[in-house]
């Protein structure tokens, strides 16, 4: 049976003993030692201060953004002023990103404390965030266990109400998704980043969880307090423009590959079967601003590279990967050719069946349909 689910999903209709046949779900005749041993030494070095010039740059350049707006304040301006600010924002979560996985320096405290600021700056509690996107890598490719842009069984996905289906499965509020994830988790999930009981954390990281909710507090305060300042469009024309990042970039590193990839169960998945699930994109002149992190698959693999290393240490891996390596198709200046694969895949990436240890997304042909019906 998982035989025959697995054959659909290859394009140009190959099949087994076909040369252009290739099973992703197959167990890779490589260990991850094997990764590790291609990667040079040198990539898994971190330099504090390199990292620290990144946060200093990128703070410099969201600070020159906010004082043109503000001086500008026309409607000329912001058009260009949203993404570029929001390009910035999401690449200050990234390197608290790295702070969360210990790739930003050796210093646990130095790591914890420039975190908190970078993702609290963003509304993004930073502990919270850190402890589920710690089970995220320690999970990828897991149907039940894995916890970003998790797929839906089809029961969950049968039971989502009207509303929830229409706003997870319809171009653009999926990329308008992260603060609904970060206070409720996704559909099938229960708990909250911001709850230090919820059943994200154990009860020794309840005080980091308390702390970083408290760093969010006040940083929302001071929005608060600045809106009613400066007043609230203003303030919403300043400053909401990070999340769309976010989610685009992180719903690509797991969906809208060109052929469907396998999300496992019990004794078929392993940490690296999972982690090879994963997809490198390439945004162009972008990929410098945002510190590498559409180099995602080494870095599934082994969190602890720094992002100045991801790419070479990438290219160091291929010739172990061979055909599990899936190349970036070639960006412009802009990704704007990675709109096609987030629209494909929102159309038709709906759920996995609820049963099988090697599962592929599958189609609810009538979910648009269904929609159209009922608007009419």
């Amino acid at each position: 049976m998982i035989q025959a689910q697995t054959l659909q999903h290859f394009g140009n209709g190959a099949r087994e003993g076909d040369q252009s046949y290739f099973d992703p779900g197959a167990p890779p005749p490589f260990k991850i030692a094997d990764i590790r041993a291609a990667i040079p030494k040198h990539c898994w070095e971190k330099s504090t201060l390199r990292s620290l010039s990144y946060v200093l740059r990128d703070v410099l350049v969201v600070t020159a953004l906010a004082a043109s707006a503000i001086s500008f304040n026309s409607w000329f301006f912001w058009p260009l002023y949203w993404p570029a600010q929001g390009t910035m924002f999401w690449a200050l979560f990234v390197l608290g990103h790295d702070c969360g996985h210990g790739s930003f320096s050796n210093s646990s405290k130095l790591n914890s404390f420039v975190g908190h600021i970078l993702h609290s700056l963003i509304l993004v509690p930073y502990n919270g965030w850190r402890i589920s996107h710690r089970t995220h890598h320690q999970n990828h490719g897991h149907v039940e266990k894995d916890e970003s842009w998790v797929p839906l069984t089809e029961k969950v996905y049968k039971n989502l109400d009207d509303m929830t289906r229409m706003l997870r499965y319809s171009f653009p509020f999926p990329i308008f998704a992260y603060p609904f994830y970060l206070w409720n988790r996704s559909p099938g999930k229960e708990g909250s980043h911001f709850n230090p009981y919820s059943n994200l954390f154990s009860p020794g990281e309840r005080k980091g969880v308390v702390t970083s909710t408290l760093c969010w507090g006040i940083v929302l305060s001071v929005l608060l307090y600045l809106s009613l300042t400066i007043g609230p469009i203003f303030m919403l024309k300043l400053y909401g423009i990070f999340v769309m990042w976010l989610d685009f970039v992180t719903y690509l590193h797991h969906h809208g590959y060109t052929h469907k990839l396998p999300w496992y169960r019990g004794q078929e998945w392993s940490y690296l079967r999972g982690g090879l699930t994963t997809v490198d994109r390439d945004y162009g002149w972008i990929n410098n601003v945002h510190h590498d992190i559409g180099t995602h698959v080494i870095h599934h693999l082994f969190p602890q590279i720094p992002h100045y290393h991801l790419v070479e240490a990438t290219k160091s891996a291929k010739s172990v990967l061979g055909k599990y390596y899936r190349e970036p198709q070639k960006s412009g200046p802009l990704p704007f050719h990675l709109l096609k694969y987030l629209l494909q895949s929102i159309s038709q990436d709906h759920f996995v069946s609820d049963t099988g240890d090697i599962v592929y997304y599958q189609t609810d042909p009538k979910l648009h349909q269904d929609s159209w019906t009922k608007s009419k």
